[in-house]
């Protein structure tokens, strides 16, 4: 039973799942914070939130798993930023990082 993220605006399409965000690394001791904006923050209940994980793609698999089928549809529309860095699941991160998931927004004149 995989979540799948189909994110747009420059990511790979990647596949996750329940078991990968159980089955972590071993040496994977990074807490970090993942901040949610607009609709990921309704889809989450919270704008943040700190995440083991060694890089992106495991803080969003463990993300997914814990917010649940809406917060991952929200997800694959989502670009995702480490520090105001564009970043993909590859990404490393830290005790010091931020990583930012934004839903594309609409508006004009």
């Amino acid at each position: 039973m995989g979540t799948t993220f189909e994110r747009t605006g420059g990511f790979s399409v990647g596949e996750r799942t329940s078991s990968a965000a159980l089955n972590l690394s071993s040496t994977m001791q990074s807490v970090a914070v993942l901040r949610m904006f607009a609709s990921a923050r309704e889809a989450a209940g919270t704008g943040r939130d700190e995440i083991d994980g060694a890089n992106v793609g495991e803080v969003l698999a463990i993300a997914g798993d814990r917010y649940g089928r809406t917060f991952v549809d929200v997800l694959a529309t989502c670009r995702i930023w480490v520090n105001g860095d564009d970043a993909d699941d590859s990404t490393p991160v830290t005790t010091t990082d931020e990583i930012a998931v934004l839903p594309p927004v609409s508006g004009g004149m």
